[in-house]
């Protein structure tokens, strides 16, 4: 038995997805701010401080400091809840903020928690706690891409994350080490154990292209790595929208470099 809120969902799209929350009456799901697609009427929006969860404490300063705790993982101090008001079945739809997947955890099957990236928690049923997790490690808080704090999603009901990119599952055993980027890095379950590694070679670091640092993921457990992270997409957006990069049109200079790189 879930003592969070039980809600049934599905997801709909490929790259650009959102995912559709029915809620039975009086059942409730929490999103984050700017996640909201649409809703049926007789859902009532309302902002919340923090997640609304029972483990926020008593009073206002005790819900204050739940939400100013979400400063630290880059989100805002509120968020909303949506609560079906009226008789029978009512949905609500949240999106994802840019292209990739909607990953759905249920909490109840993955031991209750699971260590997101900051930027990750899309929505959630009613009850869901989402807080923060301090890397344990110095070298990986410092270079293992997500920096000291993560977001940790705690419960026994549904929860919802997004990703850039496409999505990869993997269960790993006792003792199994997958080396990733670590900007890959979406989730893992509380049993895996997360750190950083130093890339060998000089020539691998200087001319390689990929970074100092890749990261390291132990299980047991299972972890969630994503095609795309948000960064990398800015990163080579702002690299062709610089003053001082190449034009695409109108150049001699930029139809010869586009010639050179195969791009024409």
């Amino acid at each position: 038995m879930r003592t969070n809120h039980d809600i049934d969902y599905k997801i709909y799209g490929e790259e650009l997805q959102f995912v559709e929350i029915e809620l039975d009456s009086n059942e409730t799901a929490i999103a984050e701010s700017g996640a909201f697609m649409m809703m049926d009427n007789g859902i009532e929006m309302q902002t919340i401080f923090g997640d609304g969860s029972q483990q926020e404490g008593s009073g206002f300063m005790g819900k204050l400091l739940s939400a100013g705790k979400r400063l630290l993982t880059g989100e805002s101090l509120f968020m909303t809840a949506f609560t079906n008001m009226g008789q029978g079945k009512k949905r609500v739809s949240f999106a994802s903020p840019y292209t990739g997947k909607i990953i759905v955890l249920d909490l109840k099957e993955l031991g209750g928690k699971v260590i997101a990236q900051k930027d990750a928690f899309l929505c959630a049923a009613k009850g869901v706690s989402i807080g923060i997790e301090f890397q344990r490690k110095l070298g990986t808080g410092i270079f293992g891409g997500e920096g000291f704090i993560m977001q940790k999603i705690e419960g026994d009901g549904y929860a919802f994350a997004h990703a850039g990119g496409y999505v990869v599952e993997r269960e790993l055993l006792p003792g199994e080490v997958l080396k990733v980027d670590t900007g890959c890095v979406v989730a893992y379950t509380s049993g895996v154990e997360f750190d950083i590694e130093f890339v060998r070679g000089i020539k691998n670091f200087m001319f390689g292209g990929e970074g100092l640092f890749f990261a390291t993921l132990q299980g047991p457990g299972k972890v969630w790595l994503q095609s795309l992270p948000i960064s990398r997409l800015a990163g080579r957006i702002m690299q062709y929208g610089t003053v001082g990069g190449r034009k695409e049109e109108g150049s001699l200079l930029g139809g010869l470099g586009n010639l050179l790189d195969g791009r024409e």
